[in-house]
């Protein structure tokens, strides 16, 4: 048995306002989240039961902690390591 495929008409998303929300932790670290619409779209051939429009909206989440410090730490190994030196080109 084939479920009947609903069928949607993708819209094109505006940012009203900001999408970072700033939150301050007690020991002072910061929380910013921040809101992105991947796909918006509204049926064609379906309703919610009211009569109303349904919409099937895609939506991700970035979440960055900013520590009080603001200080962070990363092992030497995954440091850019500078060219080597060409010790055969002289200078004039």
């Amino acid at each position: 048995m084939s479920d009947a495929k609903v069928e949607f008409k993708q819209l094109d998303v505006k940012l009203v306002g900001s999408d970072t929300v700033v939150f301050r932790l007690e020991d002072g670290a910061m929380v910013k989240i921040k809101v992105d619409i991947d796909r918006a779209g509204v049926a064609l051939n379906f309703t919610n039961p009211d009569g109303s429009p349904h919409y099937n909206i895609n939506a991700s989440l970035k979440v960055n902690v900013v520590p009080k410090g603001k200080k962070f730490s990363i092992p030497r190994s995954q440091l850019a390591k500078p060219p080597p030196k060409d010790s055969t080109v002289k200078p004039i």
